[in-house]
């Protein structure tokens, strides 16, 4: 199965800023209120949930991962180090 990670903003614009920055590139979701990436590798989700928390302030968007079928988990500054231990204690390579 693979991992997801879905971002929600009731802003436009502001997910395409995050991920445009993320990429360090120009990305066109402008109107787009909601993104969705899957991931065969967990460990890669690491990355954008730590660029994610470090600019939350920056950004009106929220984050929801999956690492088991139909089960999200919010991702906040109150549990991103339990999530991020986790992925690596669940997928060690």
């Amino acid at each position: 199965m693979r991992t997801i990670i879905n971002l929600y903003s009731d802003k436009k614009g502001e997910i395409n800023k995050f991920l445009s920055h993320f990429y360090n590139t120009n990305l066109n979701i402008e109107n787009s209120l909601k993104w969705e990436k899957q991931f065969n590798n967990p460990i890669e989700m690491v990355e954008l949930i730590g660029t994610f928390i470090d600019n939350k302030e920056d950004y009106k968007i929220n984050m929801w991962v999956s690492l088991d079928k139909d089960l999200f988990i919010n991702v906040t500054e109150h549990n991103v180090n339990d999530i991020i231990k986790y992925l690596y204690e669940r997928y060690p390579y």
